[in-house]
């Protein structure tokens, strides 16, 4: 793994048009003759209190699913689970997780679409594990999904940075510190491990570190300004995996 000072490649493939009728067009070609349920997942895309979790969002999802698949996915499901994976958005979420939520849509809006049992099984475990990102040792399904979903933390400095500026306006109402605690939690957890894992994919690991790691010094720079003692903190990502 290289070191924070050597981030390695990236990934800048263009995402397809992030605009309703670009994301309509795609859900039209992914489920024919369905193109009202489209339209209202699509349409939760656009509330207004999403700053990073919206159809731009969505539409780079799409995109990195085209550009990391492979022979080994079911490209039909991975699209549909992309669709409904952050379809519901609350912050903070009410009784079942954005994820559950998200999931029970999924199956209760496309079993009306006369999909089998087995496929709305499989779109709803997957959009359930874009909660943790953590697919088992045999799911490439799970795998390009999560891949897709993250890959937004293996891009360059400047596209990070509005990244990280679009999830703190999203989180707006949360107390600073409160934020800056649950955000270092889940960044030094990612940081520790290796996120992706298809074939292209990987190339975004060491990038995606670097990216991680830097982020979470400023948020313990934060904490520590704010008083917050090293124990409460805990460990502090290094350089390297």
């Amino acid at each position: 793994m290289p070191t924070s000072d050597t981030p390695g490649p990236t990934s800048d493939t263009p995402g397809p048009t992030s605009d309703t009728a670009g994301l309509q067009a795609i859900w039209d070609a992914t489920l024919v003759n369905q193109a009202e349920t489209g339209a209202r997942v699509i349409a939760r895309y656009a509330e207004p209190h999403r700053r990073y979790h919206g159809t731009e969002h969505l539409a780079s999802v799409l995109a990195h699913i085209d550009e990391f698949a492979t022979e080994a996915h079911d490209l039909f499901l991975v699209r549909l689970a992309a669709f409904y994976h952050d379809a519901i958005y609350d912050i903070p979420f009410r009784e079942l997780t954005n994820e559950e939520g998200s999931a029970r849509l999924s199956v209760r809006e496309l079993s009306r679409t006369g999909l089998e049992v087995e496929d709305l099984n499989e779109v709803s475990r997957l959009v359930r594990l874009t909660a943790t990102h953590v697919p088992g040792s045999r799911d490439p399904n799970g795998e390009l999904l999560c891949d897709a979903d993250l890959a937004v933390l293996g891009s360059p400095p400047d596209a990070y940075a509005r990244y990280v500026a679009q999830v703190t306006e999203e989180y707006a109402a949360v107390p600073r510190l409160d934020f800056v605690r649950g955000r270092f939690r889940v960044l030094r957890d990612l940081s520790g491990r290796d996120l992706f894992n298809t074939p292209k994919g990987r190339a975004l690991n060491a990038r995606a570190r670097f990216n991680l790691v830097a982020e979470c010094r400023q948020l313990v720079a934060e904490m520590r300004a704010a008083g917050i003692s090293a124990d409460e903190i805990g460990t502090v990502p290094g350089p390297k995996a």
